[in-house]
């Protein structure tokens, strides 16, 4: 899946909340799947992270941005 940070920064703020619930999600399912049996692609837990600190970057940055303009 991996989102890359351009494509993350065009979504909008409900768009960015929806796409990180999604991930987390993802993450904690496969967590659990792990517990109990290999996964096929053990990596991918490594991609959500990154996914998920991505997202929590540009919201971030966002919430940054909108301070700076109304203070």
């Amino acid at each position: 899946m991996s989102l890359h940070a351009m494509e993350i920064r065009e979504l909008t703020d409900e768009e960015l909340a929806e796409e990180l619930t999604r991930a987390k999600d993802e993450i904690a399912r496969l967590r659990y799947r792990a517990a109990f049996e290999e996964l096929e692609n053990p990596s991918l837990l490594r991609t959500l992270r990154r996914d998920i600190a991505r997202l929590k970057t540009v919201q971030v940055e966002r919430a940054r941005s909108e301070e700076s303009q109304v203070g």
